[in-house]
């Protein structure tokens, strides 16, 4: 089973950069994207990913334009979940979760907290009620993928220059703890699990040629719950997918 996770950073933008091509070309069993930032009426591209054989199930923001989720598969899921329950949360479409016959494959969008000090507080209170929400799921669905964009760095080999970024929002002290915790609730950091070397990123700014520099964070991750570690074949980042600021990172599951 391979199991792509992306932050495309606006779907229509990335189409019109033959993200479709690039999808065909790697051929994942199921895709989770993040920040869709479009409803499925504005994608007429839509004929295409099911001529592909995707089954496709969206997400998005009630606010046009802005965050949203969704997951596009070749796999029938047993059932599809929208959101969460928390309306703040449910409002921007920051969660949607298949269920298919042996997994579950969740695809977050987690908040940034860049903009300030209410959003950071967002931030903050999402992690608390995503843990929750995860401890109870984790206990119906045993073997669980969180992919996503978690708009955190981990450790400091995360990032290209922990020293200057240590009061920047996605990788301070609290939101790295927060990370720490989750990963010892029940998860498996799969690229981490695979590969300890450094300059791994999934996200660059568009400032200061920073993705030809390679000055990047890896905070786009797919988390896998720990009933699912005999079953780890690969996880890779693919920083030569350029559709987004982001880029795609692979799983993939006997």
């Amino acid at each position: 089973m391979k199991i792509i996770t992306y932050n495309v950073n606006g779907l229509r933008a990335a189409l019109k950069k033959d993200w479709l091509g690039w999808l065909h070309q790697v051929n994942p069993d199921v895709i989770c994207l993040q920040e869709i930032k479009a409803t499925q009426d504005q994608i007429p591209e839509i004929l295409f990913l099911e001529q592909m054989g995707y089954e496709h199930y969206w997400y998005p923001a009630q606010k046009k334009g802005y965050s949203g989720t969704a997951i596009f598969t070749k796999i029938t899921p047993r059932h599809v979940e929208y959101g969460c329950g928390h309306e703040d949360y449910d409002f921007e479409g920051r969660m949607i979760r298949a269920d298919f016959d042996d997994v579950s494959v969740m695809s977050v969008y987690f908040p940034s907290g860049t903009t300030g000090d209410v959003r950071q507080d967002f931030k903050y209170k999402f992690l608390a009620d995503f843990q929750e929400y995860s401890d109870a799921l984790l206990l119906e669905r045993p073997n669980l993928v969180v992919s996503g964009d978690y708009n955190i760095c981990h450790r400091a080999i995360d990032i290209h220059n922990p020293k200057s970024n240590a009061n920047s929002s996605g990788f301070l002290p609290a939101e790295r703890e927060w990370m720490e915790h989750f990963i010892q609730s029940g998860y498996i950091d799969s690229f981490r699990h695979l590969h300890d070397d450094p300059h791994h990123y999934t996200w660059w700014s568009y400032r200061a040629g920073a993705r030809a520099k390679n000055l990047g964070w890896r905070i786009d991750y797919n988390m896998i719950s720990k009933a699912l570690e005999h079953r780890l074949v690969a996880a890779e980042i693919i920083p030569t997918a350029i559709h987004s600021d982001h880029c795609p990172v692979l799983l993939e599951l006997r």
